[in-house]
């Protein structure tokens, strides 16, 4: 049985460069979702959903293994980051301020019914905190700018603050959506100078 692997069959959503910005379509596509809010390195509520993302992602992959049959690489975290007012989230990096959607992307063949076969077996064995607020969604970004961050969490600043203050706005378009994030290392095991971090922002074309 072949596995797919979501990060090489969309490299130009997963793998974008480091040195510019670049501008794509993403599609529509599902995810297994979690809202909270607070600062993620020490909130509870964001340990919490991480690791029920993770063991009913893991339980689908299973699942689909089985029955239809098809095998996969469990996709990246991601997440969905805002604040009332953005430039405690792209300037001054208050993270006890900042609103959260955490997600791991699901193949279109995974079924709300296949989401709940996991959901309770995971329940059954570990009985997650954060289970029942996790929910199979779509989402759909459209267009949407974007740039490989290399470097720790901390120093996105920068970056972001050029992606949303000036790029965007300098190339005629105007955000769209809630800032996303794709977290391709784990910094448990990746040196923070290593680590990769998709940034995107969907944007819209401002009329004139």
């Amino acid at each position: 049985m072949s596995k797919i692997d979501f990060k090489k069959e969309l490299k130009h959503l997963y793998n974008p460069s480091p040195k510019d910005f670049s501008v794509v379509e993403v599609p529509e596509m599902q995810f297994l979702m979690v809202d909270g809010h607070g600062d993620p390195n020490i909130a509870q509520a964001y340990q919490d959903a991480v690791e029920a993302l993770y063991a009913v992602a893991y339980k689908l992959k299973f699942i689909s293994k089985k029955t239809p049959g098809k095998d996969y690489v469990v996709p990246p975290l991601e997440g969905l980051w805002w604040a009332e007012n953005m430039d405690t989230f792209t300037v001054k990096r208050d993270k006890s301020a900042w609103d959260w959607t955490m997600m791991i992307m699901q193949p279109d063949w995974v079924t709300q019914a296949m989401f709940e076969q996991a959901v309770a077996e995971v329940e059954k064995k570990k009985g997650l905190l954060a289970l029942s607020k996790l929910r199979l969604k779509r989402y759909h970004e459209g267009l949407s700018a974007q740039i490989m961050h290399i470097g720790s969490y901390d120093d996105e600043g920068p970056i972001l603050n050029k992606m949303h203050h000036e790029f965007i706005s300098q190339h005629g378009y105007a955000e769209a959506g809630k800032h996303h994030e794709i977290y391709l290392g784990d910094p448990r095991k990746v040196a923070p100078e290593k680590l990769k971090t998709v940034l995107r922002q969907p944007i819209r074309i401002m009329v004139k």
